[in-house]
């Protein structure tokens, strides 16, 4: 697509959401002239994704399986009083990949890199030094902005990738380690074993405080691999996150705060699982239903998405008021509980919820029996909210 005026879809933002979206379009919608723009000198960042194959719906799958580099037949988590084997199987997916894939698939006048964006208008790009691109829409994709209209906690991490000097005898994820002492809220360790001796180790926290320390966490990683006997031979990469957990707020002003009149993917439109914070399979829900607009003008899209955004987070509350009841009815150490009893059940019904897909049965199951925080500060919880 060349500079100027011209027909067709700018996409702002080439990390998982916008990179998603140019993709879908480029395989599904080749009728559409595109332009992806993004800031960084690769697509996606660096980044590894993980999800539960049963988050994605199999119609979607071939969109993201070039991207997937590791797939498990199920996962382990280990609590106090409880640990468990569970079968769902369980994909992570790298921003390589995703790197690789765009520049296989989109023509070079499709995209551009290293082009800093300083301003979205429902039809424009604005780039630094003032060029201007116009088509009949745009789309942003650039990451979440003003978050202070919702209502959060944090979940955020440090994961190193090591190649250890021995094999380390994991033979699938880690989802949680709940057994490490617990420090900043709920922590818990997340492992993925990637080939016998290499594994990614993620020491992570739902905390009140979006704020990491790098040094003190790194220092926990070393110590939990010295814990489990991993001998680390190469720390080969590192990355670190900060994702949101949701437990309210004004989503209509959410929205309006993160560009008047503008099309928004990702976190920027609130495209997120509420008690996860994980964007993954809302990234590629989002971008299979900008395949299907008939009309890509700046002001239908800006419509068509607001209206999609919206009803996925009213069809959300059920979570939301989940994370209440973590965040404000359970001590920050005991927060573990929840998770503890939450893992006793159906693995069906947990991958129901990692979908954000859970049946009305489902919800009245996670609520039964007597809750692993006190009743009157659940109440409280849930009365605040």
């Amino acid at each position: 697509m060349p500079r100027g005026k011209r027909e067709g879809l700018l996409i702002a933002g080439g990390g998982l959401a916008g990179s998603l979206a140019a993709l879908a379009m480029a395989k599904h919608r080749p009728d559409v002239p595109i332009l992806l723009v993004e800031e960084g000198p690769a697509f996606g960042g660096s980044h590894v994704w993980s999800f539960f194959r049963s988050d994605i719906e199999e119609a979607n799958w071939g969109l993201i399986e070039p991207l997937i580099v590791h797939c498990w037949p199920g996962y382990y988590v280990a609590f106090p009083g409880h640990s468990r084997k569970l079968k769902s199987e369980y994909c992570s997916a790298r921003s390589e990949q995703l790197h690789a894939e765009v520049l296989e698939v989109l023509r070079p006048d499709q995209y551009r890199l290293n082009t800093k964006i300083v301003a979205v208008r429902e039809n424009e790009l604005v780039l630094a030094g003032g060029e201007k691109i116009r088509a009949d829409g745009a789309i942003d994709a650039r990451g979440a902005a003003h978050l202070t209209h919702l209502d959060l906690g944090w979940q955020k991490f440090v994961g190193r990738e090591y190649r250890f000097a021995k094999p380390h005898g994991v033979d699938r994820p880690v989802i949680m380690d709940a057994t490490v002492d617990q420090t900043d809220g709920y922590r818990f360790v997340y492992c993925l074993p990637f080939a016998e001796d290499r594994m990614l180790v993620e020491d992570t926290y739902y905390s009140e405080s979006p704020s990491l320390d790098m040094e003190g966490i790194g220092a926990r990683i070393d110590a939990y691999c010295a814990l489990r006997g991993w001998q680390i031979a190469e720390q080969e990469r590192e990355e670190s996150g900060v994702l949101p957990v949701a437990m309210g707020g004004d989503f209509s002003g959410f929205w309006r705060a993160g560009g008047a009149r503008v099309a928004k993917l990702g976190l920027r439109a609130g495209l997120f699982h509420p008690t996860t914070g994980y964007t993954f399979p809302d990234a590629v829900r989002a971008a299979m239903f900008l395949t299907r607009q008939k009309d890509f003008s700046g002001g239908a899209l800006h419509d068509a998405f607001e209206g999609y955004a919206s009803q996925t987070w009213k069809r959300r509350e059920f979570y939301r008021t989940l994370d209440k009841m973590l965040f404000r009815a359970a001590e920050p150490h005991e927060r573990y509980k929840v998770l503890e009893r939450f893992y006793r059940l159906d693995p069906k019904l947990i991958a129901r919820f990692y979908a954000a897909q859970s049946t009305t049965f489902d919800k009245m199951r996670i609520l039964a029996g007597k809750p692993p925080v006190p009743i009157g500060r659940a109440v409280s919880a849930l009365k605040k909210g």
